[in-house]
């Protein structure tokens, strides 16, 4: 069955990366970026949701990997 765009389907505009408990959902427990086909994002809100997460870990506010 075909997941539907949250994204899409809330009408979100930009994806903001100091919202970091909302990216917390697109990660796992291993800090890697879930893709599109467990996510069921479009394209377009996918990108711009990697690159929300990726701005966010430079600015350190979500970690690069999963500290042992």
């Amino acid at each position: 069955r075909k997941k539907i765009c949250s994204f899409c389907a809330n009408k979100v505009k930009q994806i903001d990366y100091k919202d970091t408990k909302f990216l917390q959902k697109y990660i796992t427990d291993r800090a890697k970026i879930l893709p599109r086909r467990i996510t069921g994002n479009c394209a377009n809100h996918q990108r711009q949701l990697t690159t929300a997460i990726k701005r966010a870990r430079i600015v350190a506010l979500l970690p690069f990997s999963a500290g042992e």
